[in-house]
């Protein structure tokens, strides 16, 4: 009996009728684009190269929920499943782990760090919940005790995120500001440092400066319940949208895009926040 083609495997093109059965299908095919008939973007991958793309996908689910778009946020979320998958792909065939042991593992710790649900423990709320996940990490896992309220918030995070997170854990045990108008100050001290440093043409201490002006613009995002990488991510999205805008404009006006026709691209820009962009 030969091995079915890739063409030839109908159930490559058929809709699963269960949870169990799509992810199967999905593993399936990942499993064929990195295989010696598959894709060569695809067979390429590793799992440092797909780290980025996980983050990326994750904002996209992030903008879909912010923007109410449950057809935009079911297929970010595919696509989350999508990386996932692919990167558990890679691990099975470097012989580190498989899809089920990844699978068995997240699904031990549920039943285990649950145990107001699974095992006969009480939790009324959700504080005694993260009493109980934390006893059962520490007692029962034997994960030590952090040496600081701040190693949870892992190094590799991105700069701007880890931030967030370093002020806000310092924040539970009362290690913050007391009101946003000292915060606002903060910001303008921490600005008028770096202008010195830039005037000093000191590149070191700009850096330094610059630095501590961005960390005191996340504590002001915290003071208005706003987290800074969403928030960042917003005006990304925007500039690329007015962006846009200005290259269409500049093409259909039969200019270059240079800065001998910046007043022609910032005139354009402005029609596009007038639109509303």
């Amino acid at each position: 009996m030969t091995t079915p083609t890739i063409l030839e495997d109908e159930t490559l093109y058929t809709d699963a009728k269960s949870p169990d059965q799509a992810f199967s299908r999905l593993a399936a095919i990942i499993k064929l684009l990195r295989g010696p008939e598959g894709c060569p973007w695809d067979k390429k991958q590793t799992i440092s190269s797909m780290a980025p793309q996980l983050l990326e996908e994750t904002y996209e689910v992030i903008d879909g929920v912010k923007e109410e778009d449950l057809a935009n946020t079911r297929e970010e979320l595919g696509d989350v499943y999508l990386v996932t998958t692919m990167m558990a792909q890679i691990l099975s065939e470097d012989g580190l782990s498989s899809h089920t042991e990844i699978l068995n593992e997240v699904c031990n710790k549920l039943i285990r760090r649950h145990p107001h649900v699974f095992s006969g423990a009480t939790a009324e709320n959700p504080e005694e919940v993260l009493k109980l996940w934390n006893d059962v990490k520490e007692n029962v896992e034997g994960k030590k005790k952090p040496t600081s309220i701040l190693s949870s918030v892992k190094r590799s995070l991105p700069p701007l995120e880890r931030a967030y997170k370093l002020q806000k854990k310092a924040s539970k045990v009362g290690f913050d500001w007391t009101n946003s108008h000292d915060v606002w100050k903060k910001i303008q001290e921490e600005f008028d440092e770096l202008v010195e440093a830039y005037e000093e043409h000191d590149k070191d201490h700009a850096e330094e400066e610059l630095g501590d002006f961005l960390f005191s613009v996340i504590n002001i995002c915290r003071f208005l319940d706003i987290d800074p990488a969403l928030a960042l991510h917003r005006a990304n999205q925007k500039f690329c949208s007015r962006f846009t805008y200005v290259e269409d404009k500049m093409k259909e006006a039969g200019y270059q895009l240079s800065k001998e026709y910046m007043a022609a691209m910032d005139r354009f820009w402005n029609d596009a926040k007038t639109e509303g962009l």
